[in-house]
């Protein structure tokens, strides 16, 4: 049993017909919303999170809250996910729904998909040993396993497909201006 079926019996016993149709139906409305007016494809998200025992996090976004926490080794409660470790589950979970979303745009099948993401930090800048390296990821790799009738060419088409369009990878992969204020 995975972990959606564990939680959500309704997501997880969605059919592959019933995929298709709600990528196709949400492409087709978003396609005809944007086309009436530009400034729809302008969307904020917004996310909260409060402090809670030694150095967790409780989030909200949305109508879904979750944890995030360290490792006792980083002084925390081991309680959830470290923040990298989120961080690296949101590109694998944005790269599964593009590649599902292109997939369906490209006439292609994914029967099944499993996307393994490995993220290589150096800890010095984190505690301010050595201010010359790097705070975040210095390195992610992606292993995509896909199995399906098409070939390994048009998966490694729809590879390329996803890469260009999958927006938590371009956080990754470019740099995006953040500011901070304190209140």
């Amino acid at each position: 049993m995975t972990l959606l079926q564990e939680r959500s019996g309704a997501a997880a016993s969605v059919t592959p017909a019933e995929r298709a149709a709600r990528l196709t139906d949400a492409g087709t409305a978003w396609n005809e919303r944007i086309a009436r007016d530009a400034s729809n494809a302008e969307l904020t998200y917004k996310v909260s999170g409060r402090g809670v025992g030694s150095v967790a996090t409780e989030v909200q976004a949305g109508k879904h809250g979750f944890v995030v926490d360290e490792p006792s080794a980083l002084a925390g409660d081991d309680a959830a996910p470290s923040p990298v470790e989120v961080a690296l589950g949101a590109l694998v979970s944005c790269q599964v729904v593009v590649y599902r979303l292109y997939a369906q745009a490209l006439g292609l099948t994914i029967d099944e998909i499993e996307i393994v993401a490995e993220g290589d930090l150096d800890a010095r800048r984190l505690f301010g040993i050595d201010e010359s390296v790097r705070a975040g990821f210095h390195d992610v790799r992606l292993k995509v396993d896909i199995s399906g009738p098409n070939t390994v060419d048009e998966y490694e088409n729809l590879r390329q497909v996803v890469d260009a369009h999958c927006p938590v990878l371009d956080l990754f992969s470019n740099p995006v201006p953040v500011s901070s204020v304190l209140v």
